[in-house]
């Protein structure tokens, strides 16, 4: 007689009726619906393996001093994401390929000083970006022009360098008030007697006095041609000159020794 079949009936009805193993999640966070937990955790670097339905990822209150490349491989789903308060100063500027889905990105109360323009070029998306209470003493607005979608921009609390290299990061926030958010605690720190001095009531005449120069390529290869070239015409007009001042010095003598019938030698 043949063995009953159905017991492996029943298993294949068992595994069907299984719940699908829960989405893996990082030993220090908390993942649940979509949202990945790890604030507060002693980060030192930012965990890899969290659910590729990640919608929103808090990484605040940690050490995390540095973003390399594609930093959050497989989150092209995440909407939010927040590391303030951790010690970041460098960001790779391909740390966050992947993120085109991504709304909101907090980088406040960190140690940035300076964002390259390709940082931000991956996230089209983006709506709301914090830089605020980092180590900014000026940025540069080809890193805010790259966010085709931004409506709030948070910049206060920058160690703001108010001379004649603000002038270009001011015409941006001139000509986009409505996206930048707490205008009034947007001021400068340097020089000294500009110190507390609210950016956005500078005007035009501020800097009339700022010469600004954008030289293409095209001149700055014409300059290292023209350079040479000049320096060595200007020694050959220079040793020319010294050639005839001396032949004529040298004529000049030889006249005046001439008219000595003594001592001028006829041929």
């Amino acid at each position: 007689m043949g063995c009953p079949r159905w017991p492996r009936t029943a298993l294949a009805l068992l595994l069907l009726l299984r719940p699908p193993p829960a989405p893996a999640c990082p030993a220090a966070c908390r993942c649940a619906a979509g949202a990945a937990e790890c604030g507060q955790r002693g980060l030192r670097d930012v965990p890899r393996g969290f659910p590729a339905n990640t919608s929103a990822l808090w990484l605040g209150y940690n050490f995390i001093a540095a973003l390399g490349p594609r930093s959050f491989p497989a989150l092209t789903e995440l909407v939010l994401l927040s590391l303030t308060h951790n010690r970041l100063a460098l960001i790779h500027r391909r740390a966050l390929l992947g993120l085109r889905a991504l709304q909101e990105l907090d980088l406040s109360n960190n140690y940035l000083t300076v964002l390259s323009p390709d940082t931000f070029l991956p996230l089209t998306s983006l709506a709301t970006l914090s830089l605020a209470s980092n180590r900014l003493g000026e940025l540069d607005p080809g890193v805010l022009g790259a966010l085709p979608r931004l409506q709030a921009l948070l910049l206060q609390d920058n160690p703001w360098v108010c001379t004649c290299s603000i002038l270009p990061l001011w015409r941006w926030l001139n000509h986009n008030r409505e996206k930048v958010q707490e205008k009034r605690f947007l001021l400068c720190r340097a020089p000294e007697q500009m110190n507390q001095y609210p950016i956005m009531a500078f005007r035009n005449e501020s800097f009339r006095q700022c010469q600004e120069t954008s030289l293409s390529t095209q001149h700055y290869i014409a300059f290292l041609i023209i350079g040479p070239f000049s320096f060595m015409a200007s020694i050959f007009f220079c040793t020319f000159m010294g050639s005839i001042t001396v032949l004529y010095y040298n004529l000049r003598r030889e006249s005046h020794l001439c008219r000595r019938p003594r001592i001028c030698r006829v041929h």
